[in-house]
């Protein structure tokens, strides 16, 4: 291993997650602008993106908050968009276990879909690191990526403030939830999960409170499990049967 002291891997990690700012800086101005127009100031825009530190989940919540939903609602399908970081987590736990709580507190909270995918793949590739080792290359991959949302969520609620009323953003909502989520539609499972989420929010919308959303999210994720099971299925059949041929 090239680099192995915390202090070269957590400026490796910082290196590796240069790239990801071409992606979180804009959705974080978007972001800003976004609440902005929905009636946030600057620090309050700061305050939502501090306290939730998750791009789908705070547009998610944006758009629910600018329609009067009930905040019960609100809260649930936030956590419904991001039940994802409970995986991240569970995967991540083999190799970062056993830190010392604050630490994996602060990792907690600071786990994103972009230094989860280094972390992993470094982990993996890896294995002789020790905790300390990867925990320093962890933290390097955050260090850019929440000081430069937050940031940019500054600056897009300072730019959304100057942006007339009449211009009526609404409709980029929607259609930055969809830029962020798509790249993460990566295997099979994930598009049967979004197909069936789709098809089940339409006779959601009759429900009241915007309900219809965490119906569909269920479905979506419920389709998506089972896919997973039956691909891993499968693939395990498979194996097999190349073992006992001939």
């Amino acid at each position: 291993m090239a680099s192995t002291t915390p202090k070269s891997l957590f400026l490796k990690g910082l290196v590796d997650s240069l790239p990801f700012l071409l992606v979180a800086s804009p959705f974080g101005l978007l972001f800003g602008v976004l609440s902005a127009e929905a009636g946030l100031n600057v620090l309050e825009a700061l305050a939502f993106s501090l306290a939730v530190f998750a791009g789908a989940a705070q547009f998610t919540a944006l758009q629910l908050l600018q329609e009067n939903t009930p905040l019960l609602i609100v809260l649930t399908s936030a956590l419904a968009v991001n039940l994802r970081m409970g995986m991240y987590s569970a995967s991540l736990t083999p190799y970062l276990g056993a830190a010392p709580m604050w630490q994996r507190a602060i990792a907690a909270y600071l786990t994103v879909d972009q230094s989860y995918a280094l972390s992993i793949v470094k982990f993996e590739d890896e294995p002789e690191m020790s905790v300390p080792q990867r925990m320093a290359y962890f933290f390097g991959t955050t260090s850019v990526i929440a000081p430069s949302w937050m940031a940019a969520t500054v600056v897009g609620a300072w730019v959304g403030a100057q942006i007339p009323a009449s211009w009526g953003l609404d409709f980029v909502l929607p259609l930055a939830f969809l830029a962020m989520i798509g790249p993460m539609l990566r295997t099979p499972a994930h598009m049967v999960a979004c197909l069936v989420a789709i098809v089940a929010s339409l006779p959601a919308t009759l429900m009241p409170h915007n309900l219809g959303l965490i119906v569909a999210g269920l479905a979506g994720m419920m389709a998506g499990a089972q896919t997973e099971l039956w691909l891993e299925q499968a693939t395990a059949r498979s194996k097999a049967k190349q073992e006992t041929a001939p």
